[in-house]
């Protein structure tokens, strides 16, 4: 199904829809809507102790404080004190165990925020401490997992490890990230009639703060409404933690009987929320002398933190994607979520799949240096489906060789590699202090939900009688121009303008049971989603002009804003107005919702097998940095990216997609570090102290090229491919150029001028 492309349908270059709003202010988000006289406020009590129990809570002097309605816990709650997004016992509020430090243990209801978050902080607790383990070290002697180890197996990695010519060994970690949305959590709860509530979030996954909201009040999914228009960012950290923030707002609303908004301040946000999987890495390969690998076995532990969460698909994600683009013929792979006394780690853009790439990107670095070779040629000496090399993941699943041999062949050429090799070099030769380094990254990453039921997707188009469009799916907007896209596919349905589509908040009350705006799928779910919706309300327009013209349905033609037929000696035409309000006058309805599931997904949980993505997407980098080598301090001056996006839906929209997945894996790769200190406390709370890139952190060179005449081989939405979550795994070409910059394989992440100073002099 190619479609014909109107000049805002499909594949048009089209600004976000809400970009002037953007700038002047005038989008709205959840704490921008008028508040309603009556109005409360909430803030959480959080704990300072990272494991204990909690025998006593002091909340009288906060309850006699100027303002304060009522201070919420665990006995409070109607229905059940648990918000786990899967499996269960995650409970809301502490009760009694204390898990991490920043764990809520109440919840303050004030007249205004700032008599809620001065009460909250009158809130005395008496915890009685427990061994806290604050590492995955710890956490691995102790066996203590809140996933248990997932392995794929592939022949037998131990016998030809010990069959190969060469083996090395080696241990490595990336630490977690921060999602620093620039809109933080915020809910707004307001009570209705007969046990309702409506509850705006800024979510990403409206059903499940649905039925989060319903299981804390006890009442039926039915009774709650969750709407958003749109998010100010969420990068998969509003996919579950948005849930329990709109649980807290929902509960203190029904106990008040008043509206009530909770809007998280920056400091309690980052400590409360989950993060991106920090990762331990142990692995053994064995290789031979042209950088073949012939058998890798490696451990890949995420630090779960205190409960599941969304662990489970980090995990699944992060083993299925361990050899990137890349064949290795036996293998063994292991990954689980270790539990520690820290906030429950979450999902974060990429789920999995960066911290997964990392692993064979490491071994190639450590092989090629082993063998004095080049990064380089040691990884398309292992490319699938290359010069004999195997084109089937460890776990069954076909790779397409052409293409990840394309795409870095057109970033290597696009980069001018060889030239700027040379050049680096003389450059790295003639100076004392300064390093120059070139380093690439080459992706496959796999497109779908791991957890097979949520490739599912719902939608629902009116036409209305003067041929004006609404429009509303179960996707949701967080600045990703997912909204745009999607009126796009119905503008190239109807054959209209973008003008004549109403892009409208996604709401549970018109799109139920909907999965969450993740795994980079909201463009090929809602977007086959709206388009049968279309497709079947311009079946029935069809037929009732082809009833006028006397001819087939088939033979109407819907482009430039018309429905029309040529026929001998004739030629007819409808405006897509008159024709809307021609239907409507013959009783036709012109409503429909649609539908979609992904097709030939399949995955056996007992063999670690099976075919978990529809797609892969591909994508490569090269990447040039400098680094001073008396300070660590470093740079990336120059950036070239190849994404494959299929035949996009909006190229402009994609292209900023891909500029911010680089920056933001830059982010997380080079500056963007979490730590807690000894008593388990995140220090880095706000921009003070935990460093997100900056306007200057971008590369001053950025060439960006979506991959030509590459359509998805299989029938996604007008062929396109997904363009989330996959760029981002093209900053570790920075990470491979630092590495290359300071001579050693061995930096662990984030690469922050003080690692890379370190691994300087271990360097010698």
């Amino acid at each position: 199904m190619d479609g014909s492309l109107t000049r805002t349908g499909a594949g048009a270059a089209l600004r976000h829809d809400s970009a002037l709003k953007h700038c002047t202010g005038e989008a709205r988000y959840a704490d921008d809507i008028p508040e309603v006289p009556g109005t409360l406020h909430a803030a959480l009590v959080l704990s300072t102790v990272p494991h204990g129990t909690l025998t006593a809570l002091y909340a009288d002097a906060a309850r006699a404080m100027p303002g304060v309605v009522a201070v919420l816990g665990p006995r409070d709650i109607p229905g059940k004190n648990d918000i786990a997004p899967t499996g269960k016992d995650e409970p809301l509020f502490a009760d009694p165990v204390v898990e991490f430090a920043g764990m809520p243990l109440a919840l303050v209801v004030a007249r205004t925020r700032d008599e809620a978050i001065r009460a909250a902080a009158g809130v005395k607790a008496e915890i009685a401490p427990r061994e806290a383990v604050l590492s995955i070290e710890r956490a691995l002697e102790l066996g203590q997992n809140v996933i248990a180890p997932q392995t794929i197996r592939v022949g037998d990695a131990a016998a030809a490890i010990a069959a190969a010519p060469r083996r090395l060994d080696a241990e490595f970690r990336a630490g977690g990230q921060e999602h620093f949305y620039l809109e933080g959590q915020v809910a707004l709860a307001t009570p209705g009639e007969g046990g309702d509530m409506t509850v705006v979030s800024s979510t990403q996954h409206p059903s499940e703060v649905q039925h989060l909201v319903a299981r804390v009040l006890g009442c039926d999914f039915n009774r709650v409404t969750v709407t958003c228009r749109r998010m100010g960012g969420g990068f998969g950290g509003k996919e579950s933690n948005a849930s329990w923030v709109a649980a807290a707002a929902a509960l203190a609303a029904r106990v008040t009987g008043r509206p009530v908004k909770l809007r998280l301040q920056r400091r309690v946000d980052m400590i409360a929320t989950g993060k991106r999987h920090p990762f331990l890495y142990r692995w053994s390969a064995g290789f031979d002398e042209t950088g073949r690998i012939h058998g890798l076995k490696a451990l890949l532990a995420a630090d779960g933190g205190w409960s599941a969460d969304l662990s489970g698909g980090v995990v699944f994600r992060s083993v299925t994607h361990a050899l990137g683009p890349c064949d290795v013929p036996a293998v063994e792979l292991t990954a689980q979520a270790v539990k520690t006394n820290t906030v429950s780690h979450t999902a974060f853009r990429g789920f999995g799949g960066p911290q997964g790439a990392l692993l064979i990107e490491d071994v190639m670095h450590r092989v090629a240096a082993a063998l004095g070779r080049t990064p380089e040629e040691v990884r398309a000496r292992n490319f699938a489906g290359v010069d004999g090399n195997g084109d089937a993941t460890p776990y069954g699943q076909r790779l397409e060789g052409d293409l990840i041999a394309r795409v870095w062949a057109e970033a290597r050429r696009d980069s001018d590699w060889d030239r700027r090799r040379a050049e680096i070099a003389a450059f790295n030769a003639s100076h004392p202090t300064l390093r120059r380094g070139l380093g690439s990254m080459v992706l496959a990453f796999g497109i779908s939900f791991g957890i097979q039921h949520l490739n599912q997707a719902g939608a629902l188009v009116h036409v209305y009688s003067d041929g004006s469009i609404r429009l509303n799916h179960g996707g949701t907007e967080m600045g990703q121009g997912l909204f745009v896209k999607i009126a796009q596919v119905v503008c190239d349905v109807f054959g209209v303008d973008l003008d004549r589509v109403a892009i409208t908040a996604t709401s549970t009350a018109e799109v139920p049971n909907t999965a969450p705006t993740a795994a980079s799928t909201g463009s090929d779910l809602n977007g086959w989603a709206a388009h049968n919706a279309a497709t079947a309300i311009r079946g029935r327009m069809a037929e009732v002009a082809a009833a006028k013209w006397g001819i087939a349905p088939e033979a109407v033609v819907f482009a430039d804003n018309k429905a029309w037929a040529e026929r001998v000696g004739a030629n007819r035409n409808y405006d897509f107005s008159e024709l809307a309000k021609l239907c409507f006058l013959e009783r036709v309805s012109l409503s429909a919702t649609g539908f979609y599931k992904t097709p030939d997904i399949h995955w056996d949980r007992e063999k670690m097998r099976g075919h978990p993505f529809f797609y892969f997407s591909y994508g490569a980098a090269v990447a040039e940095v400098i680094v001073d080598t008396l300070t660590g301090e470093h740079r990336c001056l120059r950036a070239d990216l190849v994404q494959d996006c299929g035949r996009s839906l909006n190229p402009a929209v994609d292209r900023g997609q891909i500029e911010g997945a680089f920056v933001q894996g830059m982010g997380w790769l080079t500056c963007e570090e979490l730590w807690w200190d000894a008593q388990g406390r995140l220090r880095t709370v706000g921009p003070s102290t935990y460093k997100i890139p900056g306007s200057r952190d971008v590369p001053p060179v950025m060439n960006l090229r979506l991959l030509d005449g590459a359509p998805a081989r299989v029938e996604t939405i007008f062929r396109s491919k997904a363009v989330g979550e996959p760029p981002l795994l093209l900053a570790t070409s920075v990470w491979n150029a630092l590495k290359d910059a300071i001579g050693t394989p061995d930096l662990d992440l984030p690469a922050t001028p003080e690692r890379v100073l370190m691994a300087l002099r271990r360097r010698g």
